[in-house]
């Protein structure tokens, strides 16, 4: 499983409230529709005041090949214009991982 995670932080503006609402709504219901996706996660701070990041997205793919085809489609590009709407891209770090469960109590 290929997982991109990424470290968001909002555009200058909004405040965190306003950041999640868009997140975690509208955008999320465009990210759903990305092609080839397994899971979509959504993390936000408990205390976002003391937080260096305003949440974390988890995208799960099969491959690195399905996540590159994901982004380079009609609905990846949709996903990237509203994004670059809500959040600062330029200082949100991403990293495509490998993810190894290591182990899981919640199943």
């Amino acid at each position: 499983m290929i997982k991109m995670v990424q470290l968001l932080l909002r555009e200058e503006g909004l405040s965190h409230e306003e950041f999640k609402a868009r997140w975690t709504g509208e955008h999320a219901e465009i990210a759903g529709q990305l092609p080839n996706l397994r899971k979509y996660v959504t993390s936000t701070p408990r205390d976002p005041e003391k937080a260096s990041y305003d949440g974390i997205v988890e995208l799960y793919f099969d491959s690195t090949e399905e996540l590159a085809a994901a982004f380079e489609s009609p609905e990846g590009e949709r996903v990237q214009a509203d994004a670059t709407e809500f959040v600062d891209l330029e200082a949100s770090p991403s990293l495509v991982v490998e993810e190894t469960v290591q182990f899981d109590h919640i199943s």
